[in-house]
């Protein structure tokens, strides 16, 4: 009776621990991001499989689920043989499939990381990936290494994580009908563009390395956001040092941020300051450049006014940023 005992508690421990550890390898996968699962995959893709992966992107500019035979006309290849890579791509999570009216295949984002990193690979932008090191609603940023061993980050641009509705109102350049991919495409394009406007002008933002799908290569951001920082040495000449950023970006650059905050200010180690996310800049010439420009001025006031106790009159700060005065006092 006894041993019966102990062995029914036996097995009860090892269904407990075999739970647990199927827990904990569910939330292991579900934490990873598609271009953590892409870097592992990329080694296994043959020239073949990309070949599939590009014709598939391609196709999905005029069809939501591209027809296997449309694929299989494009590559050149047997029925087979497209229909054993296009398993394989499914398999590896870099596809997915609907079984309507026809067979059809789309790319999810970690197909469209596997292109990316290819591209990025073949051009000898980069040779290894490290550590994420920044996740947010819209981007994943990797640290990356290029072939000279020097560190660069790598930015994913994922828009879809938020609402439809609430990117295109910060983004007017979205239409309804595009694709999540397309439009990180396009907000990765915007956000190069904005970057080198910014940095040819002098305005403290990561320099631009290359441009690929929705990924951008740049150099390295080193610190944290400004909204980290509880406690500044010098809070005004931070404050002094961002509106002298603004006033480049206004006025030499010709280009308005859009969406600064605390949140998008990286303050370094030698604490100098770095700007970054730009996609939804506008240009000068836009109907709303001053209402963003004005909002952008205010919500670093309101943040230094709250956290460091840096108070700065807004009119003052607005007209030191459209150069009506050269010299503002903090």
């Amino acid at each position: 009776m006894v041993v019966c005992f102990i062995s029914f508690l036996w097995y009860v421990v090892w269904i407990c621990f075999f739970v647990l550890l199927f827990n904990r390898i569910i939330v292991l996968v579900f934490s990873m991001s598609s271009a953590d699962i892409a870097v592992q995959v990329f080694r296994q893709l043959a020239s073949e499989d990309f070949r599939v992966l590009n014709i598939i992107e391609v196709a999905m500019n005029t069809r939501e689920f591209v027809p296997r035979e449309q694929i299989q006309k494009y590559a050149k290849l047997s029925l087979d043989k497209i229909e054993f890579i296009l398993n394989k791509l499914n398999k590896l999570g870099l596809t997915y499939y609907n079984k309507g009216a026809y067979v059809g295949y789309a790319l999810n984002y970690t197909g469209y990381d596997c292109l990316a990193i290819n591209a990025l690979v073949r051009a000898g932008v980069i040779s290894s990936f490290g550590q994420t090191i920044g996740v947010g609603k819209e981007a994943d940023v990797y640290t990356a290494l290029t072939s000279t061993e020097k560190t660069v980050a790598v930015k994913f641009h994922r828009l879809g994580r938020i609402s439809f509705r609430q990117t295109r109102r910060k983004r007017g350049y979205l239409k309804e009908n595009s694709a999540w991919l397309f439009q990180s495409h396009l907000a990765a394009k915007k956000e190069f563009q904005a970057l080198h406007l910014a940095c040819k002008n002098g305005v403290s933002v990561p320099a631009p390395i290359f441009h690929n799908r929705h990924t951008i290569t740049m150099s390295i951001i080193e610190g944290g956001e400004l909204s980290k920082w509880r406690k500044i040495t010098h809070p005004n000449c931070v404050l002094k040092e961002i509106l002298r950023n603004i006033k480049k970006t206004y006025l030499k650059a010709n280009i308005v941020h859009g969406d600064l905050s605390e949140y998008n200010i990286i303050l370094k180690p030698d604490m100098h300051i770095l700007i970054i996310d730009w996609p939804q800049y506008v240009s000068t010439d836009h109907p709303n450049t001053i209402e963003l420009l004005h909002r952008d001025i205010q919500n670093v006031l309101t943040f230094f006014n709250r956290r460091f106790d840096v108070k700065l009159d807004f009119q003052i700060a607005r007209d030191y940023v459209i150069g009506k005065i050269r010299k503002v006092d903090v």
